[in-house]
């Protein structure tokens, strides 16, 4: 995905957006309610899944429940990769996000529908609205500023308000309706959320210019159909496994989530080997790729913990926290708002600190910092699941508390590995890394819903303390091989 815009694809001059181009503004709304669609009905999915069919729930198992999340979360993530070539080599970044915007929404109106098949099928929507509107909206924001431009760095900081906004004001809503009221009318939320999106998307086109209008490196003639044929086959051979899968009794919801986690994994590794295998990339930059395989297992593993505050900490949230509040008693869900608004409180200490800090700290002691602090949250939540025992309900500070903890390593490794991404990547696969990193985000999430099966099987306090400890180790070794990696990287911080 290409962040440079062709000449003149800047958006016309005029009104301004805090004194940045108008068009960001359409931009910073349409992510603003894209993530408030995807937060608002994540916020309450697992609670529907796990929630008693008398309930209005699925009734489906804790362990099942926790994979279906993990998967559907690394699954969006995973469509990053081909919702980035659709844009850049067909239909070009602006029409992406819309038809992207455009199948979100009807994923959230499917999964409004009162029955038990809808929840699936709306997921499926959402997953693939999602790859094409993720990864081509950023490009969007890219190609409002030229390359240099010392705005750029800043209109960025101001869209990503607009996400954690989203992601801030989501829960409130759909979990007051969801859990208080109907689970598919907190999902109808979602999909209302995301109509407004998609609405003044369309009505703030003409801010755009030709930003996004063309792709950037479009297929023509023989090489498009060549490229749409085998898209057609793979989709073809999708489908044929599924039926395969029916006909033989094996359609069921763990088949389903147990292939897909294997799937992300093994897309991954063949994307590495693919690029570390290429001939034409130089010595230098195959090194930096083998430092980079280090971060993004380093990345992945941090993932694997810290989404799991929407299945497995959600689920305490619901089951082993005290909410009564002056009488009323607040859905789990709004616990979900406490990580964004930390993230919009602690985003620019964290900018600054580094600034601070220049290259005296290196990028691989951010992430080692980022998967201690990860361990240290689930170590203090093996503490809270210890004075929960016995049926006793604990103070919701205590998750405020692991969220923030959780949030500083999140701010010490995901904009710092979203940098890294853009400064290790080889000249040739410079427009697929963006991509690549949300990989890491998928095959943690991938692994983590596989893993918090676990959390139904072992005592809480054992599960949390285990993988605690064990992202603790992990972030210790990182330190310990630090001058290696940084060797790797071969100059770069």
């Amino acid at each position: 995905m290409s962040s440079d815009a062709p000449v003149g694809a800047r958006p016309p001059a005029g009104k301004t957006f805090f004194g940045h181009p108008r068009a960001l503004s359409t931009l910073f709304l349409t992510e603003m309610w894209e993530r408030f669609s995807f937060y608002g009905m994540r916020a309450i999915l697992v609670l529907y899944l796990t929630a008693a069919v008398a309930d209005g729930g699925l009734g489906i198992g804790e362990s099942t429940a926790n994979a279906v999340y993990g998967t559907y979360n690394a699954m969006v993530y995973l469509m990053a990769l081909p919702g980035g070539w659709v844009a850049d080599r067909l239909i070009g970044a602006r029409r992406s996000v819309l038809w992207g915007g455009v199948v979100i929404a009807a994923g959230h109106y499917v999964m409004a529908i009162p029955t038990g098949w809808s929840v699936f099928a709306g997921m499926t929507l959402i997953v693939l609205g999602t790859g094409l509107l993720k990864p081509n909206i950023s490009t969007m924001v890219g190609d409002l500023y030229e390359r240099d431009s010392p705005r750029r760095d800043a209109g960025f900081s101001i869209f990503y308000m607009g996400i954690n906004l989203g992601a801030f004001i989501a829960p409130l809503i759909t979990g007051f309706l969801g859990e208080k009221i109907n689970w598919h009318l907190g999902f109808g939320a979602a999909a209302v959320g995301m109509t407004f999106g998609v609405l003044q998307y369309v009505a703030g086109r003409r801010n755009l210019g030709d930003a996004g209008a063309r792709p950037a490196d479009p297929l023509l003639g023989a090489d498009r159909r060549r490229a749409l044929t085998r898209a057609g086959i793979a989709v073809g051979v999708l489908l044929l496994a599924l039926l395969v899968l029916l006909v033989a009794g094996w359609f069921t919801v763990d088949t389903v989530v147990n292939l897909l986690a294997v799937l992300t994994v093994l897309v991954t590794v063949g994307y590495f080997t693919r690029i570390l295998t290429d001939r034409e990339i130089s010595d230098t930059e195959r090194s930096r790729m083998k430092a980079y395989v280090w971060l993004f297992v380093f990345a992945a593993a941090f993932w694997l913990i810290y989404d799991q505050a929407g299945s497995v900490l959600n689920i305490f949230a619901a089951d082993r926290t005290d909410r009564n509040v002056g009488g009323f008693t607040f859905p789990a869900s709004w616990l979900q708002s406490v990580n964004p608004i930390l993230i919009i409180i602690g985003a620019p200490l964290a900018a600054w600190l580094w600034l601070k800090l220049g290259h005296r700290v290196s990028t691989p002691t951010k992430f080692a910092v980022g998967l201690v602090l990860n361990g240290l949250s689930f170590v203090l939540m093996a503490a809270a699941a210890r004075a929960a025992v016995g049926g006793d309900l604990v103070s919701p500070w205590w998750l405020v508390a692991v969220y923030a903890i959780q949030v500083a390593g999140e701010l010490s490794l995901s904009p710092v590995g979203l940098s890294a991404t853009t400064k290790l990547a080889p000249v040739k696969y410079a427009s697929q890394m963006l991509g690549l990193w949300f990989l890491a985000t998928a095959v943690g999430d991938a692994i983590g819903g596989q893993v918090a099966r676990l959390a139904q099987s072992w005592s809480q306090s054992t599960y949390f303390l285990t993988f605690g400890l064990a992202s603790v180790v992990l972030g210790l070794a990182a330190v310990m091989f630090t001058r290696q990696i940084r060797g790797l990287m071969a100059g770069i911080h």
